[in-house]
């Protein structure tokens, strides 16, 4: 009988584990998806604004922070649910989120305190990082959905 209660209890808290994880994989698609179609037609501005540099350095942070909310959440309940695969991908998404934010908002922090309308090679370096987030971030979208199509559902 206590084995019965067990079996039972165990597969109620699979399936809450697995509904986690699955609207953390809807929150975290959504996120990346939004950065990515957001951040692309930030490519037309200047960058060589206040306004401009640090609306870009908002959208990246607050992209970091989505990432480092909701891709933990989908790593433990994918865990619990045996999909070791993309528990692993989504504990790599949450690992590069946080250095992500550390060291590409730290650039950027940098570079926006040093720089002027005329200062080519900051507003070019300002550049570079945001399409190189971009890049991160489409690389990420692509390692999540690789291992989502790996799902047996």
């Amino acid at each position: 009988m206590r084995t019965l209660e067990f079996d039972t209890t165990t597969a109620a808290w699979r399936k809450v584990m697995l509904i986690l994880a699955l609207i953390s994989t809807v929150a975290l698609l959504v996120c990346m998806g939004f950065f990515m179609m957001g951040s692309l037609p930030l490519l037309i501005l200047k960058h060589d604004t206040p306004l401009d540099s640090g609306f870009i350095r908002g959208l990246f942070n607050w992209y970091y922070v989505a990432i480092i909310v909701t891709a933990p959440i989908g790593t433990l309940g994918y865990a619990f649910t045996e999909h070791a695969m993309i528990a692993l991908a989504f504990g790599c998404v949450a690992v590069l989120g946080l250095a992500g934010r550390y060291w590409m908002v730290a650039r950027m922090d940098m570079l926006r305190s040093m720089m002027t309308a005329h200062d080519a090679w900051a507003i070019k370096r300002f550049r570079q990082l945001h399409i190189a987030g971009m890049l991160l971030n489409a690389l990420l979208l692509a390692a999540v959905c690789i291992c989502l199509a790996q799902l047996p559902f």
